[in-house]
């Protein structure tokens, strides 16, 4: 009678096999674990990690408009007229205090020069005629508080009157070509170059 072969039992060397690949299953899945909370705790860190974030720059601008700023007079400007006569020998000079006292909102009638006989002037005068004192009072404050009286017979004018204007600016050396007290002329304004203002953040 032939014998029929029973069933093969597993050997040592299988059953190792098999726990090799168990084990580098398991320690592959714990890798990836580790390999996972590794990089979170690495992200957390770099979010909250109490790090300074790049400075940031702000551009501060401080422009002055070239121009000439002026201070108004207090007192009136209007109801009256004005007459400013050169007495410096500054070519142009009463012109230019004509041009500046309109731009203070008096009303100033074109530029006169003096008579021949009235001598140069080194000091501006304010003169006026009766009534007109507060108004002579408020040139004068415009041009710096300068001297003023009561207007002289004859008038030191050129024609000899004022016309329509009740306040006359003899105009000395001291004032002419010059700004008035309170404004700044165009040429001396300026533009500041951009300031760089650099602001640093946390990240908290």
């Amino acid at each position: 009678m032939s014998r029929q072969a029973g069933p093969r039992r597993s050997g040592p060397l299988g059953g190792a096999q098999g726990m090799n690949a168990t084990a580098s299953l398991v320690a592959a899945a714990v890798a990836v674990i580790l390999g996972f909370f590794i990089l979170r705790d690495i992200n957390n860190d770099n979010d909250n990690g109490g790090g300074t974030a790049a400075p940031e720059t702000t551009l501060v601008t401080d422009t002055t408009i070239p121009g000439a700023s002026t201070t108004l007079p207090a007192g009136p400007t209007t109801g009256f007229k004005v007459q400013v006569v050169n007495g410096a020998g500054v070519s142009g000079a009463a012109g230019d205090m004509t041009v500046a006292l309109q731009g203070l909102g008096f009303i100033v009638q074109p530029a006169l020069t003096k008579s021949d006989a009235t001598p140069k002037q080194t000091v501006t005068k304010v003169y006026y005629f009766s009534g007109s004192e507060a108004a002579a009072a408020s040139v004068a404050a415009a041009l710096g508080n300068v001297e003023t009286a009561p207007m002289p017979d004859p008038v030191p004018s050129e024609t000899g009157n004022i016309g329509e204007a009740s306040v006359m600016v003899l105009l000395g050396t001291d004032l002419a070509g010059k700004p008035l007290p309170g404004q700044v002329p165009a040429a001396a304004a300026t533009t500041v170059a951009p300031v760089a203002e650099t602001t640093t953040t946390t990240a908290g």
